[in-house]
């Protein structure tokens, strides 16, 4: 009794969260019981209860630290410049970055928001980031920075999904650093909407 007491002190709800975006991430919403999310923390169920009410209440609470990561990502790309192309090298390296640095809330995001009895609240905010993608790609082109005939909802479907897939396969001690991979995939899409890249 004395050890779950100590224990609980040194606990905060972060610690719950962060540990739930942890195993969430490795084994799914449905794989992760709260029994784990307790063993985990080293929290007995009466402990670890003191700090969430459920399972889901933890998903959610996941899920929109996600979504509040590109949300600003995406507001700073924004700000960062005036001309589209620099808007969108900047949108794909902070996208990345939320990547890297968030990976759990990342790939729960994701990946297991679909778990959530309430869904449209996740399903809309995954849509107004995407919107901020197709609104500087539908500027490029009006602007004739970007081909004339790029459709800005496809490319920024095809943009996005690469940019998500990174999560799936990219690894810290890989052959390239965040910075290698910005560049490559800069260079990629830029190659794909028309971009002259020497600009």
């Amino acid at each position: 009794m004395t050890s779950e007491k100590t224990t609980t002190l040194r606990r905060s709800r972060e610690d719950v969260v962060k540990a739930a975006a942890r195993l969430f991430a490795e084994r799914g919403y449905h794989g992760t019981s709260m029994r784990d999310l307790g063993r985990e923390l080293g929290l007995l169920g009466s402990s670890l209860y003191s700090h969430v009410s459920s399972k889901e209440d933890l998903l959610v609470e996941v899920v929109e630290m996600g979504a509040a990561l590109f949300e600003a990502s995406a507001q700073a790309a924004l700000q960062s410049a005036d001309e589209p192309e620099r808007q969108l090298q900047a949108l794909i390296s902070g996208h990345i970055d939320v990547v890297v640095d968030h990976l759990d809330e990342v790939r729960t995001f994701l990946n297991e928001a679909n778990a959530l009895h309430d869904r449209y609240r996740v399903v809309s905010r995954r849509d107004e980031y995407e919107s901020v993608f197709r609104e500087v790609l539908a500027d490029g082109v009006e602007r004739e920075n970007f081909r004339s005939d790029l459709d800005p909802k496809m490319a920024g479907i095809f943009i996005l999904s690469l940019l998500n897939a990174t999560e799936r396969w990219y690894r810290p001690d890989g052959p390239l650093d965040r910075f290698g991979l910005v560049e490559e995939m800069w260079s990629f899409v830029a190659e794909g909407i028309g971009l002259d890249q020497t600009t």
